[in-house]
Parts: structure tokens; sequence; C-alpha cells
């Protein structure tokens, strides 16, 4: 864990797969339509999407499940341009009782309405009607050993869509805006849906990273901790360097989860390895600055009281709070430039630098990559003490 110099938000499910046609024609077959719109969400392109699941919807050669796939991907993209209202009455055509909707219904327009509804005990509704559905599906996985790839990667992914929705069940229970987090049996119903999801997929990171937070909030440190550990999966002589760079292959949004969980249940140490990978692949993520800067504060608190955090031997509580100044003072640059609107990181940066103005503690002399010199030092070569400015 060295120390940084500073320097000067949930995706789209997947949408199922059609059988591609064989069709060569001059007219692209409706599969080709769909294959195509759905590289452009991948992506990003909403715009052109729409277009090519437009030319599929208007089409009357298509197949039931083929136009069924298709209004799935329009309400991606509705959702992703901001048409909200238009998305939910899209995906509620293919839930019964509409006159059209398939049978089954694909648990991704459950899923999308859970988290599209306002009403926590709907949302919940759709979540287990999502979970039932991919549990059939899964039972009527049975292996072949001429297709065990293909299917492993099929059943692969309606695991992780089960472990999601039972995440996103917890999520509800636990939303503080919601009155079910005050439900005596919120608790005890939340580490029922996590020990579910943790039964399909064990060494699941988005359920692992829930429990800990679950954890957490009943103020049970060390076994937040320890489900954070679990991840990732490894045996125990693995080395160091194995794990990190497991972690490190993890999207930014996940590293920067795990990183705030191991800050609260005060791994120091391990968290701010994770934020050096995080400002390394993307020196300008607010949340990243944010975190290291919070995390060298608890540091230099943690030392300042007499303690000490690996990676910090030989360094001054004063020397850590130096560190945690400059990554706040640069996330605060970035938050301004970027017009990020996570108003709450910039109100505690603002706290904490508050705080070490109180303490005296003065960024860190700018480095004159020229010279050599640093500001705000006298020079050494007089035999004088050095002092920060």
């Amino acid at each position: 864990m060295g120390r940084t110099r500073a320097k000067a938000k949930k995706s789209a499910l997947t949408v199922t797969k059609s059988v591609q046609s064989s069709s060569s024609s001059a007219t692209p077959a409706i599969s080709a339509l769909l294959d195509k719109a759905q590289e452009l969400i991948v992506q990003c392109d909403f715009p052109l999407a729409r277009k090519f699941i437009d030319r599929a919807l208007v089409r009357d050669d298509g197949s039931t499940s083929e136009k069924n796939q298709a209004k799935e991907m329009m309400g991606v993209v509705l959702l992703e341009t901001g048409e909200v209202d238009e998305a939910r009455e899209l995906f509620l055509t293919l839930l019964p009782p509409h006159p059209t909707a398939p049978v089954p219904p694909p648990p991704s327009a459950h899923l999308y309405l859970a988290q599209l509804s306002a009403d926590p005990h709907t949302a919940l509704k759709h979540y287990q009607a999502a979970i039932d559905i991919l549990q059939t599906q899964l039972k009527g996985k049975a292996p072949s050993p001429t297709q065990r790839d293909e299917q492993d990667e099929g059943e692969d992914e309606v695991r992780s869509n089960i472990v999601r929705a039972y995440v996103g069940m917890v999520e509800v229970w636990m939303d503080p805006e919601y009155d079910l987090c005050f439900d005596p049996a919120a608790s005890s119903t939340c580490d029922s849906l996590l020990a579910n999801a943790l039964q399909i997929d064990p060494h699941n990171l988005e359920a692992l990273q829930c429990l800990a937070s679950v954890r957490l909030s009943q103020e049970k440190t060390e076994e937040a901790l320890a489900a954070l550990l679990t991840f990732p999966p490894s045996s125990p002589d693995a080395p160091p360097a194995h794990n990190q760079a497991l972690v490190a292959a993890l999207p930014l949004s996940a590293r920067l989860a795990r990183a705030k969980l191991l800050l609260e249940c005060g791994a120091y140490h391990e968290a701010l390895n994770v934020l050096e990978n995080v400002l390394a692949s993307d020196d300008s993520s607010v949340e990243g600055w944010y975190l290291m800067g919070w995390g060298w504060w608890l540091v230099a608190e943690r030392q300042k009281e007499g303690g000490e955090v690996e990676g910090s031997e030989g360094l001054t509580w004063e020397d850590i709070a130096r560190d945690s100044r400059d990554c706040l003072e640069t996330c605060q640059m970035l938050h301004e430039s970027q017009s990020d609107p996570d108003t709450p990181i910039l109100e505690h940066v603002l706290e904490l630098l508050g705080t070490l103005d109180a303490l005296g503690i003065m960024p860190s002399p700018v480095q004159d990559d020229d010279e050599g010199d640093v500001d705000g030092w006298e020079d050494a070569s007089d035999g004088e003490d050095v002092e920060m400015s």
C-alpha cells in the first residue's frame, strides 16, 4: 500500500438471444436486425439501436419470440434515453394479463419493473416473480455432453440473474426511503434472502458485498469483513498478487463499492490497495479520490491515536493527513470541473478539509519537475532544519 499523491453510478440486463435465421435474402432477417440492435445497445448507441428495433417491430414475418424480444430491447432503449414511463408501459405488455404477453413471460421484464416501481411491495412482487421463472429455467437446464459449454454459460447467466433479484429485494428492505427498513422482520428477512442468493452462488461478488453491507447495518463488523474477504475465491496458499489481480479485473463500480465497505470495516490497508488500482486505471474518478482521501484521513486518525496501519510505517500522522488533503482537494477540483451531481461527497470533502485546516495541515509542496526544487521547503544545503511552510 503506497501513498498516492494527488494529480493536477446498474447496467441493463442482456436481452435473451433469439434463434438466428439462416436466411440470406436482400431483406435482412429479423434476427439479424435484433442482433445489430443488441450490438448497438452494448455500444450505447441507443438512437441507432432504436431504428433497427423499429424495423423489426413493423415487420409481419417475425415470430412471436422475435417480436417479444424486440419489445424488450425497445424497453431498454427507452430507459436509457430517459423515457421511463414509456418503458414501463412497454414492459407491462410482456406480462399477464396483457393479451399478447408470452407464456411464460421474460423474467427480465419483471426485473426492470421492480427497479422502476415506486411502491416497495410491488417491487418485491416483481423480483419474486422473476426468481420463480428463473428457478424453473434453471431446473430445466439438464446437462448435455454435446452442448456442455453453451449450457454452462446459459446456466451461469440464469444463476447471476437469480442472485441479482435476491440482492434487489434486500436493497428494497434496507432502503431508508421505505418503511420496510423499520419493520422488525427486516433484519431476519434480509438474512434469509442473502442465504438464498449465496446458496445459488456462494462466491457471487454482488451478494457478498450486499451481505457485508447488511452486517455493517447490524453492527457485525467482523462478519462484514469476512464476507468481503470471501471474494476472490482462491486457495489458502495463493499469493496476494493473484487475489489483487482478480479484484483489479472487476468493473470500476464494483471496486469502488468494495473499497468503501473495506473502509467501513476498518480494513484500511486493503481498501487503499484497491483504490490505488482504481486511480491507476481512472485518475478522473471523483469517488475514487474521495475514498482515497477519506481512507488516508482514517489512517492518520488511527496513527494519531497511537495505532498503526500496515503500509504507513515510518510516517507521522501529519504526513498521512497531508496525503489525505491532497486527495480530497483533487476530488473537490474534479467534482467541480465535472459538475458531479453527488452532493454528499462534496459536503463530506469540505467537512474533512475544514478539520484539516483547523489541525494546521497544509497541502503537500509542489514538485518542480524541471529543477527538482520543492516549493515551500528551505534549501537543505545551508544546514538549517527543513520545515513545512
